[in-house]
């Protein structure tokens, strides 16, 4: 069975204004998006979720930008999983690179927040990648293959169908350095193999595995046509027009 192509735009602490949130929505809404992408999704600051889910529409979904190992208690400035489920937001972003770096979250925290991101109905984009002095030294799948060993550890075989794998070079985010397509299908079905050996080889076929580290309309269609890129997740570029083309790469 082919896998759906999917496209999620991470707009991080942007943009300044509910206003600006409602236009980017509203171009979504407007443009013509190839159906050959199965799943657009966007994850704007928590705080827009719940007015953005009234004026999305053009089969866009939402998506938190993060979520706790907790589903309520005494966790000040926290966002609770079963909350966001409530508020009838499908998906959650979980172990960015900025998660890691900025907020030391380790592996086996991610790991805890998507098994009970799961537990509470959330699907889950778990994003992985290594630094550009771990890709010099070599150690780009065992990088990738640490940072899934975790999950691997605390979910089922069945949890898999409803995690995306983000596979984010963290050198590449916001650096406007991209990956070469070749760089990405080499790493991406690297890591289809570690899920073929570590979980199931039916899991590795299935699970989708998407690209993201500054992705651009420019280099969208070519990184789109490798046999083991599922899509993207997609930062700045998110926030402009050629968003549209960049959920359109599959377009002929």
């Amino acid at each position: 069975m082919a896998r759906q192509f999917f496209v999620g735009g991470n707009f991080k602490l942007n943009p300044s204004t509910k206003e600006q949130s409602f236009a980017l929505a509203e171009g979504l809404n407007n443009a013509q998006l190839d159906p050959a992408t199965e799943e657009v999704v966007i994850a704007p600051p928590s705080l827009y979720l719940l007015p953005l889910k009234e004026k999305l529409g053009n089969g866009v979904q939402l998506a938190a930008q993060n979520a706790y190992f907790k589903v309520s208690g005494a966790f000040t400035g926290e966002i609770s999983p079963t909350q966001l489920v409530d508020a009838g937001i499908p998906y959650v972003i979980l172990g960015h690179s900025e998660r890691r770096t900025l907020f030391h979250e380790t592996s086996e925290i991610v790991a805890q927040k998507t098994r009970v991101a799961l537990d509470t109905s959330l699907k889950v984009i778990l994003c992985i990648g290594e630094t550009l002095e771990q890709r010099e030294a070599g150690k780009t799948a065992e990088v990738n293959e640490a940072q899934l060993k975790a999950a691997v550890a605390v979910l089922k075989e069945e949890d898999w169908s409803k995690i995306v794998v983000a596979y984010e070079p963290v050198w590449a985010i916001g650096t406007g350095k991209v990956a070469t397509s070749a760089q990405a299908q080499e790493t991406h079905a690297e890591i289809r193999s570690y899920l073929s050996k570590a979980v199931s080889p039916a899991v590795a076929a299935a699970t989708r595995i998407i690209y993201g580290g500054s992705v651009t309309s420019a280099n969208s269609k070519e990184l789109s046509t490798q046999p083991d890129v599922d899509g993207f997740l997609v930062g700045g570029a998110s926030l402009k027009p050629e968003f549209v083309n960049i959920i359109n790469a599959k377009k002929e």
